[in-house]
């Protein structure tokens, strides 16, 4: 087996090693069961454990309170944006979002199709450099709840603190789940899509506060409500069950290493290494505002696109993979989430500073 690289793309994301040696046996043969863990019944008992367990970590790692139903659904993140609008709003009522990058574009196009959308604050015309403070926005008293991504994994920005507002909070923390605390009484709704900070494409964690499952209309079709779900514990029908463990094993791999908040004092200290390069030196800029620095992608630009080019070329050849920037930004973007290692972070900066001194 050729040696492994270092993995920065933005999703889907590098995974914890010995998750990826388990599941290679599981796969193959599940708990010495003969058959392979993508060949059970998700009505087993066997799958059955293995979703209540991945379920029951979620909720300890978390901290999420008893009156939350956590599902696991298909479709993607990007089913959210109209699920939210569809279970939450009903025909006249009226939701604010925030707009702070592609994503959260995305989720008001869809909820337009519903609902009444006020965008309280947008930073499209800086090209989404900065997420708003609390005084830079209000949320009308008539809004139903107030949507926002907590990570934008294109611009490298992230909320450094939750909105402080008298609303219902819906979150979008697909690329930022699990990296840091966060106090679920404060939501109505979570999201996220696995690929990033849990495990494999193919599942999409919801946590939801169980008196918002009432809202949905009658009319809306039974796999795209939430209350579905949440009265069949995500097995309406066949799940991505191989998704679903690896999430479980993540969460596991999560727990060994101290839990949430041991990981976000990792996080900081990968980000701050890495940034610090950045701004050692004027041959990097960073897109973000400082004051809205994701710790989970980080997003730079060198002189030219030429350098940028020879950049990212060198680096892959190098063993550092992935760090091609989003074309709406361009430059280059490190994703540095849970599982990514320090040592890659230190191998990128030696990196930087090596091309610095040869084309600065």
């Amino acid at each position: 087996m050729p040696e492994r690289i270092y993995n920065f793309s933005p999703g889907p994301a590098t995974l914890p090693y010995s998750v990826l040696q388990q599941a290679a046996t599981d796969i193959v043969n599940f708990n010495n069961k003969g058959i392979g863990l993508i060949e059970l019944s998700h009505r087993s008992k066997e799958f059955i454990a293995v979703a209540d367990e991945t379920e029951s970590l979620i909720r300890e790692l978390m901290g999420i309170p008893a009156h939350y139903k956590v599902l696991f659904l298909q479709g993607g993140a990007s089913s959210q944006f109209f699920m939210v609008p569809m279970n939450l709003l009903a025909q006249g009522q009226k939701a604010t979002y925030l707009n702070t990058g592609t994503w959260s574009k995305k989720a008001i196009k869809e909820a337009k199709l519903f609902a009444t959308v006020d965008v309280a604050y947008s930073s499209e015309d800086i090209n989404f450099k900065r997420v708003p403070r609390d005084d830079e926005y209000s949320v009308d008293p008539e809004s139903q709840y107030l949507y926002f991504v907590t990570n934008n994994t294109i611009y490298g920005t992230q909320f450094q603190t939750m909105p402080a507002k008298d609303a219902l909070l819906i979150a979008d923390m697909s690329s930022d789940i699990l990296s840091r605390p966060v106090d679920v009484s404060r939501f109505g709704l979570i999201f996220a899509g696995a690929q990033k900070n849990m495990g494999p494409a193919g599942v999409t964690v919801v946590i939801i506060r169980e008196d918002l499952l009432d809202r949905v209309s009658d009319s809306v079709p039974s796999m795209l409500k939430y209350k579905t779900h949440a009265e069949k514990d995500s097995m309406f029908n066949t799940p991505p069950c191989f998704s679903i463990y690896c999430v479980g094993q993540v969460m596991h791999w999560l727990k060994t290493m101290g839990g949430i908040g041991a990981m976000e004092k990792i996080n900081q200290d990968k980000a701050a290494l890495l940034y610090e390069a950045i701004d050692s030196t004027d041959f990097y800029r960073g897109h973000a505002e400082k004051e809205s620095r994701s710790l989970m992608n980080i997003t730079f630009n060198l002189p030219t696109p030429e350098l940028e080019a020879r950049f990212i070329a060198e680096a892959t050849a190098a063993g550092l993979d992935g760090l091609k920037g989003h074309r709406s930004v361009g430059g280059c973007r490190a994703s540095i989430y849970n599982a990514f290692p320090r040592a890659g972070v230190e191998k990128l900066v030696e990196f930087m500073a090596d091309f610095a001194r040869k084309n600065g």
